[in-house]
């Protein structure tokens, strides 16, 4: 993540059918963790105070708030509060001293708050120990006890020193008692009037430690590196974990946010790290934008791969990147990158953007501006800090909130905007809720928001989001094949094609969710759903999402039929489609919805429907 943040909103999705309604009813059983960042910076042009936290009901919604960005001394090498501006972008990106000696102090605790932008509705007075962000976190935790405000150090631009604060057990443990000293036990310099001894104690409950990247070049211009930060980074959180440990009298939460591209995550030890944490929050985004100035256009945070991707592969494998990759590069390991896996899938979080990120002179092309070409980043905004190719919802008005400009790719379960000439990617209705689905699914601990500093006045994203979240799962499916295909055997029992059946089968309702693999009579016609759709007309939806299996018949079989060991034997690499039957272990099996790679009778989806013992 950034510490220049940007910003994001939704829209309901066009030609995808009726948006689908938030579900608030019924308490998920996994993925439930809710985390969001809290800019320190949001106090200025853009005048998103705690309170805003805290009126708009976020904070209740919320587990973790992580209140970012500390950075590390480049004297030091200790954590340290001081005012001094980073370099502005975009020069400061060319700048690799940019972040050197920089900070807020006076956001953090010197600025003076009315009763007007105050979380209790009080104004500070010239005698109290602390101000600024920080005493506004005090009554914030006071209002809201059970919200849980973590510290974030270091950021896009404060990473600069992490490999020199983690390259030897003096140095770390140097940083990490400065860390506590000041952030825990609330040690801050007195300065403008604030701080002193213990002032700030209390209001954290824990770190996040944000290394952009160990081991890697990918990071801000400058950042020291050493191909030791792969171990050190594991050393360095298991130093944090022992101290904070050590403090005793309670638990300290510690957590990290983690790179979002496989050559990232093979730099970090994730059969490792996973001990020492209490989560992890994959950064799943910023994987395409307008520093590829000219495009072609793509998505910022695309769930799963397409073969119309036109992006580099990632050397040094043949991957592409997605979500679904780098969550199992996580959790299950990628051998191409060298990643061994074992990161607990119940300590992972899904990275969601709040913002968007888009190039301008985009010409329609065959998809409505999708993976074409650009005359350059879209123009900066200035809530934004006229960052060009980032914009927030509300600077987006007319394009985000315009139907007619909305879009959305099945096979990547992913949102564009385009109003002929701007593309913008981010989130909608229904890229928030298949995401909010595949963490259920997959059994992830919950969602990472960056940043509330984005939100539209309505918390629009974040609502929608947390009802997602909070919602039973719409249904457990992979994404969509790239081409439809049929396929058949030579027996004569065993087809993948969904059987004609009669008008007896359940009539198509416009407010039922369908799984894959779901047969529903509409307009005299039978149709099976190809993945999960609500609301989508049969033969009348841009999607496609259902398969015509032709007029209604007097025959009616909606179970598939159990068939010999001559259906063909199941393969870990073969993509099957919703309906496909195949025989494994002595057992026919049809799937329930795509699927490739997990093994009938042994998968958490259970996307197989076991038909019984072949010839039975």
């Amino acid at each position: 993540m950034s510490a220049a943040a940007v910003v994001g909103g939704l829209a309901t999705v066009a030609g995808a059918g009726a948006a689908q309604p938030a579900v608030t009813t019924t308490a998920a059983t996994s993925g439930g963790t809710k985390v969001a960042y809290y800019d320190q910076w949001s106090i200025y042009q853009n005048a998103y105070y705690l309170k805003n936290v805290d009126q708009q009901g976020i904070a209740d919604k919320l587990d973790y708030l992580i209140y970012d960005f500390e950075n590390i001394d480049p004297v030091n090498l200790t954590c340290f509060e001081t005012t001094k501006a980073t370099d502005p972008d975009p020069g400061g990106e060319n700048d690799p001293n940019a972040g050197d000696g920089a900070g807020d102090q006076f956001a953090d605790y010197q600025k003076t708050f009315d009763a007007g932008i105050s979380v209790d509705g009080t104004s500070d007075t010239w005698n109290q120990p602390i101000a600024g962000n920080f005493h506004q976190l005090q009554e914030l935790k006071k209002k809201h006890p059970n919200l849980k405000v973590l510290l974030s150090i270091g950021g896009w631009t404060y990473s600069k020193y992490f490999s020199d604060v983690a390259a030897s057990d003096a140095a770390r443990k140097k940083f990490v008692g400065s860390c506590i000293d000041m952030f825990i036990k609330g040690n801050i310099p007195a300065a403008g009037g604030y701080g002193g001894p213990g002032t700030a104690a209390g209001i954290f409950d824990g770190f996040d430690i944000d290394w952009e990247y160990p081991a890697s070049s990918g990071g801000h211009l400058g950042n020291h590196t050493s191909p030791n930060d792969t171990a050190n980074f594991t050393a360095l959180l298991a130093e944090f974990r022992a101290e904070l440990d050590g403090l005793g009298g309670r638990h300290y939460y510690l957590t990290a946010a983690v790179p979002g591209g496989q050559d990232k995550v093979a730099k970090i030890q994730t059969d490792r790290i996973g001990q020492y944490l209490d989560f992890a929050d994959a950064m799943t985004y910023d994987m395409h934008g307008a520093w590829d100035a000219t495009g072609p256009t793509n998505f910022q945070d695309p769930l799963y791969p397409s073969p119309n991707d036109p992006s580099t592969a990632i050397p040094p494998g043949s991957e592409k990147y997605n979500i679904d990759s780098i969550v199992r590069a996580y959790t299950a390991g990628d051998a191409a990158y060298g990643i061994p896996g074992g990161f607990p899938a119940s300590k992972l979080n899904l990275g969601v953007p709040f913002y968007y990120r888009g190039w301008t002179g985009v010409p329609a092309g065959n998809n409505h501006g999708l993976y074409q070409s650009a005359s350059g980043p879209s123009a900066g905004k200035a809530l934004s800090g006229n960052v060009p190719g980032v914009a927030m919802y509300k600077e987006l008005t007319g394009i985000v909130d315009n139907p007619a400009d909305t879009f959305y790719d099945p096979t990547t379960r992913s949102a564009w905007f385009y109003d002929g000439t701007n593309f913008y990617a981010g989130e909608s209705t229904q890229s928030l809720r298949d995401r909010a689905d595949y963490v259920h699914c997959n059994g992830l601990g919950g969602v990472m928001m960056f940043s509330l500093y984005d939100l539209d006045p309505n918390a629009t994203l974040f609502n929608t989001l947390v009802n997602d979240v909070n919602g039973s799962t719409a249904g457990c499916s992979g994404p969509p094949p790239p081409t439809t295909t049929t396929t058949t055997t030579t027996t004569t029992t065993t087809t993948t094609k969904p059987p004609t059946q009669g008008c007896s089968a359940p009539a198509w309702n416009p407010t039922t969710a369908y799984n894959g693999g779901a047969v529903v009579s509409y307009n005299g016609h039978t149709w099976t759903a190809k993945w999960w759709t609500q609301g989508d007309t049969p033969g009348n939806n841009s999607q496609n999402v259902w398969t015509d299996n032709g007029p209604c018949t007097a025959t009616t079989t909606t179970n598939p039929p159990t068939q010999g060991c001559s259906a063909p034997a199941w393969n870990p690499t073969t993509a099957y489609n919703g309906g496909a039957v195949v025989s494994y272990n002595g057992h026919t099996w049809t799937a329930k919805w795509w699927t490739q790679g997990d093994t009938p009778g042994n998968n958490s989806q259970n996307v197989w429907t076991d038909n019984g013992p072949c010839g039975g």
